[in-house]
């Protein structure tokens, strides 16, 4: 199997469905593949990339633990076909001098690769049906989040629909009785 390094180039939430996609951007060619994913993996890759302090252990990070703890090493994750619009992945261990794969979801095995430092790749006949060119990519406006790593789809041009969006907040404030709050002092 013909395989492609990759690369996370982004994770993006559209504000309508909250759904999320990470983009994959192939590392010597200028070509792009989106695959659709959960909410937690989303969020497990992100804390990831940008390296957040969580109190326990993640799914993710037992994962890699158990993994490790048994002697097995995490090598890589293969993005390894596309049926019927749904992706499937493979996850590479080597334990005790061989290679095995373990099937999972794209997404979880991102997560895991994340954590383990490894490379990701897609096999080339995936990247054939499903990569498209950077402008193609994502064909929808789109707005980076400040500090978070995700990004956000916008149907309006900034600033379009604030006031009415706005509204219920006005009126909320306006059934606000000031007059019965207490000094603290």
């Amino acid at each position: 199997m013909d395989l492609v390094r990759v690369e996370i180039d982004s994770i993006r939430v559209s504000l309508m469905s909250q759904q999320r996609i990470v983009i994959l951007r192939d590392e010597k060619n200028d070509r792009y593949l989106t695959i659709w994913i959960g909410p937690y993996e989303a969020e497990a890759i992100t804390v990831e990339l940008q390296n957040v302090e969580v109190a326990r252990p993640l799914t993710h990070d037992l994962l890699k633990s158990v993994i490790e703890q048994m002697g097995g090493k995490i090598k890589h994750i293969i993005v390894s076909d596309l049926r019927n619009d749904i992706f499937y992945a493979h996850i590479v261990v080597e334990l005790n001098g061989s290679d095995i794969e373990v099937d999972s979801r794209p997404s979880d095995a991102m997560a895991l690769a994340v954590r383990a430092k490894v490379p990701i790749f897609v096999a080339e006949v995936v990247m054939q049906k499903a990569a498209s060119p950077p402008d193609e990519a994502i064909d929808v406006d789109l707005e980076e989040l400040p500090d978070s790593g995700l990004e956000l789809e916008r149907e309006d041009e900034p600033g379009a629909g604030d006031d009415e969006n706005l509204d219920v907040f006005k009126d909320f404030i306006d059934t606000l009785d000031m007059d019965d709050l207490e000094d603290e002092e």
